[in-house]
């Protein structure tokens, strides 16, 4: 017997994070929906935590075998079911309808995010008159092709969050790295929120500093040991330092990194 529950954002991160590790399959790319993502999500500082018990979660007994949340805030909705499991898609997709959907002057609405390979999703929810709105690419760098080697313009450094952890630039850094504007607030409890999820890896993580002492670019990198790839999560260089291959350098040294140890 299936049964649907809310998720318990304490007592739950854990086991919905391992089902995800279990159900996705990076041959096929069969959801949006990754750990890298869930986890990162749930230490970002706009992560919206007290409306988490809307997240559903059906369980075939102790087995979890769907989820259906949101990553940030209420009005996006991202599903995730394992294989054989697929008549379970319209009650999941009634289910964020009612739970995940967000109210607008009076109107809810609801952004369902899916692959191409998610045929079935995209069937159900094309019967029910959602349109596609927006794309974007899902792009995998095969380790087996070269990377592409710049050097570093005169002056400036690179170094992981291991050797080196200023908040303060780190904040600046991604504040006008994803143009919030010119000046960044001082909410640095948030920066450091997100690097207390269980797989962030200072280690991984890689930034380049301007002549000026400055972070000027930053690369977040995760790794699935269980899967065996990298996720780059995030990624943003201050607007005045672009275009001069940082994002590119930071990034290869990233994959490097996760190279040797994925083997």
């Amino acid at each position: 017997m299936i049964n649907l529950r809310r998720y318990k954002l304490l007592a739950d991160f854990e086991k919905v994070s391992q089902f995800l590790d279990d159900n996705y399959n990076l041959k096929t790319l069969n959801s949006y929906l990754l750990r890298q993502f869930f986890e990162y999500a749930h230490t970002h500082p706009y992560f919206n935590y007290k409306k988490t018990h809307h997240f559903g979660l059906w369980e075939d007994g102790d087995k979890l075998v769907a989820l259906a949340c949101y990553e940030m805030e209420p009005g996006e909705c991202f599903l995730s079911v394992r294989e054989g499991y697929n008549h379970l898609l319209a009650e999941m997709i009634d289910y964020a309808e009612e739970e995940l959907a967000a109210l607008t002057d009076n109107q809810k609405k609801l952004n369902v995010w899916t692959t191409d390979s998610e045929k079935k999703i995209r069937e159900l929810l094309s019967e029910k008159g959602y349109k596609k709105i927006y794309t974007e690419p899902v792009t995998i760098f095969s380790y087996e092709k070269d990377f592409i080697e710049l050097d570093l313009p005169a002056g400036y450094s690179m170094f992981s969050l291991e050797e080196e952890n200023n908040i303060k630039k780190i904040h600046s850094c991604l504040w006008k790295g994803f143009n919030h504007g010119p000046e960044p607030d001082n909410n640095y409890d948030g920066r450091l929120l997100m690097q207390s999820g269980p797989n962030f890896r200072k280690d991984l993580t890689t930034v380049i500093k301007s002549p000026d002492g400055e972070y000027v670019c930053y690369a977040g990198m995760w790794f699935d040991s269980q899967n065996k790839y990298a996720y780059l999560e995030p990624l943003a260089t201050v607007p005045e330092h672009r275009r001069k291959g940082l994002a590119t350098i930071a990034l290869t040294e990233a994959m490097k990194k996760n190279q040797k140890i994925g083997r």
